[in-house]
């Protein structure tokens, strides 16, 4: 019996045809430490971590097709894992780990990054490699060939260089304080990094794999900005803020990233709670599952059951106007698109599950009943473009 036939008989949660890897494929990222009791998140034990790769080649009806017993963590934005945009490699950061102490257990900064072979029968992990301490947000590319990190308690953000498989670390670009997200420009030349406790954003330059930093080219970005995209043409990059809790409304601030200073150009607010945030492949929609009061205590005056799907156009000079709304379950997080920008799919951590929606002219309509996952999706992400 070989190893493809020995996994798909063992895990009966497993797609019955793997296909090799493709831009078919998405990340979900599990974790299994962090659960949530009346008064509020609870660390637990090690162990039962792991990173699925499921299959969206039928975009209506995802499948696992490999699950790996890796450490994710909930405890940072749901950015932290990527495919190459040739489908073959896998990059996924771990932000943190948990240690014992006594009768509990506690956070303590990781700095790990593993390297998954998507093309293997089963994919596999082929190398774990050293970045900054607690790798949030991550960023491939658009060739492919360059990785970043942003590093929280490093208070950095690590250069990878991809090549042949291979990825290696460049070493970091001190920033000075805590990064949360990162997002480099489609041709290559600009990062852009989310300072959640400056309320800022960083913009890095790039020649090749040489990055740097100029402080001064910082960009006020309202407040605890946590999540990053950018539109496939380069012309925007919206910034998605996390702090203004207990029920106020979180802003979306759209930057204009050309020209020798990029700057804010507009912002709005989708709701609470826009931690999860994504633009779509074809740069027509932008996308968030609001948290809302799912996190909450249940004391807590503003305690929701569920999330909300924000659905919302990306017009002329990058404004936001929300197309259409739609439920989610508790603690939705990670978000991730079909290539073709038609389907859309999120992650419940309370519910363990995914829901899977077809766009309609702007309107999210969800595609069958939720998928039940095996663990809590902490994060989810697909192909880079």
């Amino acid at each position: 019996m070989n190893m493809r036939t020995a996994l798909l008989m063992s895990c009966s949660i497993l797609a019955t045809t793997p296909a090799l890897a493709s831009i078919h494929d998405i990340l979900i990222g599990l974790d299994a430490k962090v659960i949530y009791d009346a008064n509020g998140p609870v660390n637990g034990a090690p162990g039962n971590d792991a990173v699925l790769i499921m299959d969206i080649s039928n975009p209506a009806k995802p499948k696992i097709r490999a699950s790996l017993p890796l450490m994710n963590s909930l405890l940072g934005p749901p950015t932290n894992l990527q495919i190459t945009p040739d489908g073959k490699l896998g990059l996924v950061a771990n932000s943190v780990v948990n240690n014992q102490d006594g009768t509990v257990w506690k956070v303590a900064p990781d700095n790990k990054l593993f390297v998954i072979d998507l093309n293997a029968t089963p994919p596999k992990l082929t190398d774990t490699v050293t970045v900054g301490m607690q790798p949030s947000g991550m960023a491939i590319s658009h060739k492919g060939d360059l990785a970043l990190t942003a590093n929280r308690a490093g208070k950095s953000v690590s250069v990878l260089s991809i090549q042949n498989g291979t990825v290696k670390s460049l070493g970091d670009i001190p920033l000075e304080q805590e990064a949360a997200a990162v997002v480099i420009s489609p041709d290559g030349k600009r990062a852009f990094v989310c300072l959640n406790l400056a309320n800022k954003v960083a913009v890095l330059s790039i020649d090749g794999q040489k990055v740097t930093y100029d402080k001064s080219m910082d960009i006020p970005a309202g407040f605890n900005p946590y999540n990053i995209d950018i539109t496939p043409d380069g012309k925007y990059v919206i910034a998605s803020n996390t702090g203004a809790g207990k029920n106020n409304g979180d802003a979306e601030v759209i930057i204009d990233a050309t020209g020798p200073h990029p700057h804010v150009i507009d912002l709005m607010s989708p709701g609470t709670g826009p931690e999860g945030f994504a633009i779509s492949p074809n740069g027509k929609w932008a996308i968030t599952p609001l948290l809302l009061g799912s996190g909450a205590k249940q004391a807590d005056w503003f305690k929701t059951k569920g999330g909300e799907l924000v659905v919302m156009s990306i017009g002329t000079g990058g404004k936001l106007t929300v197309t259409g709304k739609a439920a989610l379950g508790g603690l939705p997080e990670g978000i991730a698109y079909s290539p073709n920008s038609q389907y859309v799919y999120v992650g419940n951590y309370f519910d363990q599950d995914l829901q899977v929606f077809h766009l309609v002219n702007g309107k999210p309509v969800q595609v069958g009943p939720n998928m039940k996952l095996p663990g809590q999706p902490a994060s989810m992400r697909g192909i880079a473009r």
